[in-house]
């Protein structure tokens, strides 16, 4: 029996996650479309590869046989969370995946009833997004309980993976997202602008992106008011304000296609530009009363921070009888997971 299947194993993020699995001794089963990919993948790790598409649910339950946790790193999830989400929940199989989607994490959440129900952890985010994010969030809480405004924010340098450009894609035609007063409300690109402290005193300028957490968090923590932010340079918001007038054209097939192609040709950061590019985490919680706390972390590269992040989660499934049902990171993991991953520290703390 092989416990866990990576699906998408032969992309970006895939690739990462299955060759520190199997220097863990793991042994994942990988799994995803392409046949070729997966063998070249597969041969040199000593692993099992199951090669399906996600279009026939009778195929997607078959390769599930004999597999107790699906990790799904087959991004843009807008597209795989379903399907497999679907077939877990049949299979009675944990589903986790890595995506920063809200509308994916949205979908899973409304899965809880029925996760419950068949015994299945359904656990979307096991990484970057919004692994160190909702730990910040749920701390903040814990310091702040009556928090009615959480302001989250991170720098990630390094450059995207072909899956995160081809999310960003999609996100913009969508727009903005922010939570307020409990709902999740569309909002215009770039529809905030502020700035945050690195830890080496630099002043960064962000603006606020559709980030997971405008979810997540407030299942996590309760807090109904939550803006996220990247940071960028002011040209990047500038020119991002520009494109709210272009939005309608964004959403054109042929426009997405074309950006879609021009995406999945983006190679992603070499392991020396991962290891040289760290990340920096902001988190701010405010009550009526006008009273704050703050709390930042420096994190490895975000996609390191995934892998290990994710691995850590999957090590957790194995070795517990979990309850059934969504979970964010810190329902299942605790405020304080983050804090035990490599190359995680607060600010101001060695």
């Amino acid at each position: 029996m092989h416990p866990v299947m990576l699906y998408g194993a032969n992309g970006y993020t895939g690739k990462l996650i299955a060759a520190e699995a199997a220097r863990r001794g793991l042994k994942p089963v990988l799994a995803g479309r392409n046949r070729d990919a997966l063998d070249a993948l597969a041969v040199p790790l000593k692993l099992t590869r199951r090669v399906f598409e996600l279009n026939e649910p009778d195929e997607i339950d078959r390769n599930l046989d004999g597999i107790k946790i699906v990790l799904n790193c087959a991004g843009p999830f807008s597209r795989t969370c379903a399907p497999l989400l679907e077939a877990c929940l049949r299979k009675r199989v944990h589903y986790l995946d890595i995506t920063g989607e809200i509308e994916v994490f949205a979908h899973c959440h409304h899965a809880h009833n029925r996760a419950q129900h068949e015994g299945v952890v359904v656990f979307p985010g096991t990484g970057f997004d919004v692994v160190p994010t909702d730990c910040v969030a749920a701390m903040l809480k814990q310091r702040l309980p009556d928090a009615n405004h959480l302001v989250l924010g991170f720098e990630a340098a390094g450059g995207p993976s072909p899956g995160t450009a081809r999310t960003s894609v999609e996100g913009l035609a969508r727009g903005g997202r922010a939570r307020i007063d409990g709902a999740v409300v569309d909002v215009p690109l770039a529809w905030k602008s502020r700035e945050f402290v690195r830890e080496d005193g630099r002043v960064r300028s962000a603006m606020t992106i559709p980030w997971g957490d405008v979810y997540t968090a407030f299942v996590s923590t309760g807090i109904p008011n939550i803006e996220t932010y990247m940071a960028v340079p002011m040209k990047t918001i500038k020119r991002a304000r520009h494109l709210r007038r272009l939005q309608w054209l964004l959403a054109l097939r042929p426009v997405q296609a074309y950006l879609q192609g021009k995406a999945a040709r983006t190679a992603g950061p070499d392991q020396q530009q991962r290891e040289s590019s760290g990340c920096q985490i902001w988190g701010e919680a405010t009550n009526a009363a006008g009273k704050q706390v703050a709390l930042s972390l420096v994190t490895p590269n975000g996609y390191d921070l995934t892998v290990s992040a994710s691995l850590g989660i999957v090590d957790h499934l194995l070795a517990i009888t979990p309850k059934g049902g969504y979970y964010t990171p810190t329902m299942l993991m605790g405020a304080a997971y983050v804090l035990g991953l490599p190359g995680v520290r607060r600010v101001g703390q060695a």
